[in-house]
């Protein structure tokens, strides 16, 4: 849950500050560091004193976790010397993974409270339930909790001819770069099963020998990511033109442009290739 704090709590917080503004954040311009330090030592956020969240930890059972205070301007926008403000794709770039997560944990917190201050139900307000993170209706009292997408994204291999399958999306920024397929998990499948269904219907091909490998947030704006590895085990390309431009066989030796380390997609590549 993201409880509001009052005022004179404030003057007791110090930490790390996730300060929205529409789908920006605020980061140091020299270092790309969030601000960070006692409420006092940031005067250029004091008039919104009245809108500080905080975002208690997770406990993953890894290095400790410091509680993050979130603040939404919703689409305001303040100009201060030292301070940019960046997207959060940015911030994938510039911190480690597990703080990467947090950022995406307070920014998915925020895209809900912003689209559920309304009921779905009768149209009526909402408002915070203050002991787990959820909206209710001040009316009929139906409850809603943050969205989590799921979506499978997958590495196809080919060890005998050492290729891997890589695509190009119609909804990639940039032109150049390939990527693993990925698609969004529907009603009554399972995760395996997505595998299949989407691999066969982006690129014509068939898999086998589907193994797990990690997943991840992907707060674009509330999808978790499930990575896996797969065998390519027949079919010839065949794309389908409304989600891919193009797909390839790549020697793992001479790759094209693909996604940063920092991501899933990323990491899958490496491991393919690194493979014992």
């Amino acid at each position: 849950m993201m409880n509001k704090v009052t005022v004179s709590e404030l003057q007791a917080y110090q930490g790390q500050w996730v300060v929205v503004a529409s789908n920006k954040v605020l980061v140091s311009a020299d270092t790309g560091e969030l601000p960070a330090g006692p409420w006092q030592g940031l005067p250029f956020l004091q008039h919104y004193a009245d809108e500080v969240h905080v975002l208690p930890a997770l406990d993953y059972g890894e290095a400790e976790v410091a509680h993050l205070h979130v603040l939404d301007i919703g689409s305001e926008h303040i100009n201060v010397q030292g301070w940019e403000w960046v997207s959060l794709r940015h911030l994938l770039m510039l911190h480690d993974p597990q703080s990467f997560r947090e950022f995406a944990r307070a920014w998915q917190y925020v895209h809900f409270l912003r689209t559920h201050r309304y009921c779905g139900q009768c149209g009526s307000p909402a408002e915070q339930v203050g002991w787990e993170m959820a909206m209710q209706c001040t009316r009929c009292r139906h409850r809603t909790y943050p969205r989590v997408s799921p979506c499978i994204i997958v590495a196809i291999y080919d060890y005998d001819q050492q290729k891997m399958l890589l695509a190009r999306g119609v909804r990639h920024k940039d032109p150049q770069m390939y990527s693993t397929l990925a698609g969004f998990v529907e009603s009554g499948e399972t995760l395996e099963q997505a595998v299949h269904r989407e691999v066969l219907e982006e690129v014509g091909v068939r898999v086998t020998n589907v193994r797990y490998f990690d997943s991840q947030p992907w707060p674009f704006p509330h999808s978790l990511m499930v990575g896996f590895i797969a065998e390519y085990a027949g079919g010839d390309i065949c794309i389908d033109e409304h989600e891919i431009v193009d797909a390839q066989w790549f020697d793992f030796t001479a790759l094209p442009k693909t996604p940063p380390k920092e991501s899933i997609a990323g990491r899958l590549i490496e491991a393919v290739i690194h493979k014992p």
